[in-house]
C-alpha cells in the first residue's frame, strides 16, 4: 500500500482568499497532507507581512489536521523535495492562469521530477476572486465580506486606514 500523498500548495496569500480555501479544502479530500506553503514574496510588495499571511492561513485551517502551513524563500520545487511532497498543486482562474501554469509545471517538472503539478479550478463561485482584487476593493472602502473569511476579512480592516 503507497504511503499518503504530500502535496504543497504555493501562493503569496495576500490576503488568502475563499477561492484558495476552496482549493486546499478540495486538496486536502484528495492528499494525506497538504502543506499550504506560503512565499516569502520578496518580488512583491505585499499588504501584509509574511507572519501576518502565515498566521491568516492558519487561522482559517486550524480544523482540518492534515492541513498544515509553512513558509517558504525560494525555489517552490526546492521546498517541495524538502518535504517530500509528490505533488503541487496549483489554481487556475481563466485560460490566461492556466497558459502561466502550464509552463510553471513544465519547468517545475524539469527542475522535480519527482513531483506532479495538479491544476484545480475553484468552484465557480469563486472564479473572478483575486488578492489582488479583494486589496484594490478594501482599499477604496469597498465590500469584500464574500471573498474572504471574517478572520481575513477583520484583519484587512485593521490593516487598512478607516
Amino acid at each position: 500500500m503507497p504511503s499518503p500523498v504530500i502535496a504543497v500548495f504555493p501562493g503569496t496569500f495576500d490576503p488568502i482568499t475563499l477561492g484558495h480555501q476552496d482549493l486546499i479544502r478540495r486538496s486536502a479530500r484528495l492528499f494525506g497532507t497538504v502543506i499550504v506553503a506560503v512565499a516569502a514574496a520578496h518580488h512583491k510588495k505585499t499588504l501584509f507581512s509574511l507572519d501576518e499571511r502565515l498566521a491568516m492561513v492558519r487561522d482559517v485551517f486550524a480544523p482540518l489536521d492534515n492541513v498544515q502551513v509553512e513558509s517558504f524563500t525560494g525555489l517552490v520545487r526546492d521546498f517541495a523535495v524538502a518535504h517530500g511532497a509528490r505533488a503541487m498543486v496549483r489554481g487556475v482562474r481563466s485560460v490566461t492562469d492556466f497558459d502561466y501554469e502550464a509552463q510553471l509545471a513544465g519547468m517545475n517538472k524539469a527542475l522535480a521530477p519527482d513531483v506532479e503539478t495538479v491544476i484545480l479550478t475553484p468552484d465557480s463561485r469563486y472564479q473572478f476572486i483575486s488578492s489582488t482584487l479583494v486589496r484594490e476593493i478594501a482599499t477604496l472602502k469597498g465590500d469584500v465580506t464574500t471573498f474572504v473569511a471574517p478572520v481575513v476579512h477583520a484583519r484587512l480592516m485593521d490593516k487598512l486606514p478607516s
